[in-house]
């Protein structure tokens, strides 16, 4: 039995990888399976508190919004101070509003407007943990593993927070409300105690006295700004997560109204993109060594621009549910690979503000592009953003093809910051 577990260690953990490695993806699956149960349960509670879908609609709002709010102090503090530190604290902390969050509904005092408040402290929390824990890999694992070690993250990201955790979240809230919460705030703690295990290289930034997170914040935007390969990366997800929100937002009535599922079978869409995505994590390893980086770039926006298309044209439910399976495997093989070509790029002291920065053009993208597709499905249709998408994503990839052959870049050394 030994020899088994050690075996699948080995494969999900190379020796070579090192240790520190191995206490971050346990730390990493660890923290995604109490978040893989709020994904069911927190809507649950604020569900059975409220019908108004004003509040149900802020409840997802102030999930979004830390990232924009607090990413780019998050991505500062995280190349000023200890990373190690930095999770462990706010994971802790975290783990403390959980734990009064399970007391005030265990006690039946709990109310909508305190859930809201405890959402977005968590959601903040997130943020900082988050951001750090991701400029973490590359001060453990050599430049030539990165790729692989990121498709291990994200292998746990999609077994434990997309598939195991939320019917395991909807489960414990039946046994009681308070139950799923006071599972995270257990889980959250460990995943703090196992990052602590972490030993990491000196990494910590002396700043001038004077110096203000202001301008630690404005030299990540000169970075990127000056690096080819990032800041078309940067600029790519910024563009392609407005043209995915403007879709993704009415995915629900597409699914409803389109293709005349019901709530299992809308469900069923995502499990089935997070299988594709484990599908895509797991079979990483033989595509980039068949494939370079910068082709997997070229190739997952054109297959994303006609993903658009296929999904705008279609009216039949089996023929969208084998769409998203495929771009499941598409969206985790792409994220992978940015995530990849990042890290080898970026510089150690700026990992967390240029990450930060990157962000930002994650979650500005989703909030501008949701708006758009909720106005353009209003007034022409649930199909109509997905042809908004499609046109807006086909326009991108004419213009940008011929920067994206900076991604080659990414296999370089890392060029110093710019001051």
């Amino acid at each position: 039995m030994s020899t088994l577990l050690n075996a699948g260690v080995e494969i999900v953990a190379p020796r070579r990888f090192g240790i520190g490695f191995r206490w971050l993806i346990a730390s990493s699956w660890v923290s995604n399976l109490g978040d893989g149960i709020a994904l069911a349960a927190g809507p649950l509670l604020v569900a059975s508190l409220t019908h108004d879908p004003i509040l149900v609609a802020l409840a997802a709002l102030l999930q979004w919004l830390p990232p924009l709010v607090f990413g780019l102090y998050a991505g500062a503090l995280a190349d000023r101070l200890d990373r190690r530190l930095i999770i462990v604290t706010v994971d802790l902390a975290r783990a403390v509003v959980l734990v009064l969050l399970t007391l005030t509904v265990a006690t039946d005092v709990v109310s909508i407007w305190l859930v809201l408040v405890a959402m977005f402290l968590l959601g903040t929390a997130e943020v900082f943990a988050d951001n750090t824990a991701a400029t973490l890999m590359p001060m453990l694992v050599q430049r030539d593993d990165l790729a692989i070690a990121n498709a291990r993250l994200t292998t746990g990201f999609i077994t434990v927070n997309q598939l195991a955790g939320p019917p395991i979240g909807a489960a414990l809230f039946a046994l009681g409300h308070a139950v799923p919460f006071a599972t995270q705030a257990v889980v959250v703690a460990l995943g703090a105690v196992l990052i602590s295990r972490v030993v990491l290289p000196e990494h910590r930034r002396e700043p001038a006295p004077d110096t203000h997170l202001r301008h630690d914040i404005a030299e990540a935007f000169r970075w990127v700004r000056h690096h080819a390969a990032v800041r078309t990366l940067v600029l790519t997800i910024f563009v392609f997560n407005i043209t995915f929100g403007a879709a993704w937002s009415i995915l629900v009535l597409y699914a409803t109204q389109r293709l005349g599922l019901g709530p299992i079978g809308f469900g069923l869409l995502t499990t089935i993109s997070a299988v594709g995505g484990l599908v895509g994590t797991l079979s990483y390893g033989w595509i980039t060594r068949r494939v370079s980086l910068g082709n997997l770039m070229r190739i997952g926006l054109v297959f994303e621009t006609f993903t658009m298309l296929s999904l705008a044209l279609t009216t039949t439910a089996w023929v969208a549910m084998c769409i998203f399976f495929v771009f499941g495997a598409h969206a985790f093989i792409w994220g992978t690979t940015s995530l990849t070509i990042r890290q080898r790029a970026v510089p150690t002291e700026l990992q967390g503000r240029v990450g930060s920065v990157n962000l930002v053009g994650v979650y500005g993208g989703l909030v501008i592009g949701s708006g758009i597709g909720g106005v353009i499905a209003q007034h022409w249709g649930v199909t109509a953003p997905f042809w908004f998408a499609f046109v807006g994503s086909a326009v991108f990839v004419l213009l940008i093809w011929g920067q994206l052959t900076h991604i080659a870049h990414a296999d370089e050394a890392a060029t110093p910051s710019v001051g």
